[in-house]
């Protein structure tokens, strides 16, 4: 006979809030994101693309909005229209752009709303821009104007008749600069110990009190998101 019991680790460390996190802090995005790291890592890694330039234009572009569009014109001031253009998720990247990423990384099945597609675009588009517009990757500044206008219109200056343009570009690199100094006070891993070492003290406790040969305990450790907060518990199974 089987027996299933829940058990919830409700000390310290256990539980954290599923909370909207701050778009403005690089250790509370990794955090509440953890694979996002990884795949901007590995971004960083592949096309020479900083982690915070990476993160920086994602703000920007979507506010890490997986399904983020251009907000419809209005028709006489309230009924909706069309969109501007045909930018989309996280990178906001346009379907002929994202078209040629596929092609040219042979990426076939890249999602706009998949953040791992996204980091990979990004550092492929500026990968680009470095090799012919000659913008050193770390130049937040002047990326963000050939990504925003595209190669050609940076090539051609557009960017100087749009005042306005110029200041999002300063907000940008702004922002990646707060992220790089960020990240060297971040502390990733504190959380995942802890867990480590309160799973060893359970199992211990658990085997040493069913001993009857009869059953057999196995622990399946599970972390999953709610809608208000994510649960760490673990499923002993007998």
């Amino acid at each position: 006979m089987k027996y299933l019991l829940i058990f919830f680790l409700l000390l310290s460390g256990c539980i954290t809030t599923d909370r909207s996190f701050n778009t403005a802090n690089i250790c509370d995005i990794f955090k509440t994101n953890p694979k996002w790291k990884s795949y901007a890592e590995k971004t960083k890694e592949k096309w020479g693309v900083p982690v915070s330039l990476q993160l920086s234009f994602i703000k920007q572009e979507s506010s890490f909005e997986r399904t983020a569009r251009p907000p419809r014109k209005k028709v006489l001031g309230f009924i909706p229209g069309l969109r501007p253009s045909s930018a989309y998720g996280y990178s906001q990247a346009l379907d002929g752009t994202w078209e040629e990423y596929k092609v040219s990384t042979k990426n076939f099945n890249a999602d706009r709303k998949n953040f791992r597609d996204a980091s990979d675009f990004i550092g492929w588009y500026v990968d680009g821009s470095y090799r012919l517009l000659k913008i050193d990757k770390s130049d937040v500044y002047n990326h963000y104007l050939a990504y925003h206008e595209g190669k050609g219109g940076y090539q051609k200056k557009s960017y100087n008749k749009k005042k306005w343009l110029l200041e999002v570009a300063k907000k940008v690199e702004r922002q990646a600069k707060d992220y790089s100094n960020q990240i060297t006070k971040c502390n990733f891993h504190k959380n995942s110990v802890f867990l480590l070492l309160q799973k060893s003290v359970l199992i211990n406790y658990f085997y040493s009190n069913f001993t009857d040969p009869e059953y057999k305990l196995s622990l399946i450790h599970i972390s999953e998101p709610t809608r208000l907060r994510r649960i760490s518990y673990a499923v002993f199974c007998l």
